[in-house]
């Protein structure tokens, strides 16, 4: 098996063509703040806010992806972990996609929104990077679409150790294999600042209605070990 060569946009290198569209994803209170924040929450928040707003300057869709867990999950539905920590402001370029799983596009209507504000290309941020962000841009790539993953704008938790496989790895360790196994169709930007914008081609339609009710299962982060933030690109 040939390994795969993923772009990896630096300084020295072209930026990538705009996007037409920002997907943010799971920018939740749970996972972005307080002590079962991801390690780099910081740094995620501001190069989202940074994202969001470039992107609205820009006339570009915005979808904020909310992950509705279940019963007793740190992102059950209506509890403060699950609120959206960044404000929304809605409209025909801006939505909110509520979801319960992994993959954004998953019995939801972003598929639908991205179709119908004409978009090609588009943008990633926020958390898992290994899950709902992988995920999302797996589907998003199958689908024909173009893809820009900032390096500084996603993050994960770290990933404990298990005795007798391996010892525990640092968050930003995972998040940069998360980009890795996206294979070279990724376009990856080692900052949020070389992702540009342009305005979608045509407004998406209405604000769309919440997908089924949440799956009987969601991991808990709970006892998820964390350690300093791990930044190895600068």
């Amino acid at each position: 098996m040939t390994e795969p060569t993923i772009p990896l946009h630096t300084d020295a290198r072209p930026r990538p063509r705009p996007v037409e569209a920002l997907i943010v994803v799971d920018v939740q209170t749970a996972f972005v703040s307080g002590g079962d924040a991801v390690p780099d929450a910081d740094r995620v928040l501001d190069r989202s806010r940074d994202l969001i707003a470039r992107a609205r300057a820009a006339g570009a869709l915005v979808v904020h992806l909310q992950n509705d867990g279940p019963s007793g999950a740190v992102d059950e539905p209506h509890t403060p972990g699950w609120e959206l920590h960044l404000p929304v402001e809605p409209g025909p370029l801006e939505h909110v996609v509520r979801k319960t799983d992994d993959d954004g596009f998953e019995d939801t209507p972003l598929g639908t929104l991205l179709a119908d504000a004409g978009v090609q290309a588009l943008a990633l941020c926020g958390v898992l990077s290994e899950m709902c962000v992988s995920a999302t841009a797996r589907t998003a790539l199958a689908t024909g679409f173009r893809v820009v993953l900032p390096h500084d704008a996603h993050a994960t938790y770290d990933i404990p150790a298990a005795p007798g496989i391996s010892d525990l790895v640092p968050a930003a360790m995972s998040a940069r294999a998360a980009e890795w196994a996206l294979g070279d169709e990724i376009e990856i930007v080692a900052h949020s600042a070389d992702a540009t914008f342009t305005g979608a081609p045509r407004g998406a339609s209405v604000l769309m209605p919440p997908p089924p009710s949440p799956v009987p299962f969601a991991p808990d982060l709970s006892d998820r070990s964390r350690s300093a933030p791990f930044d190895y690109l600068q």
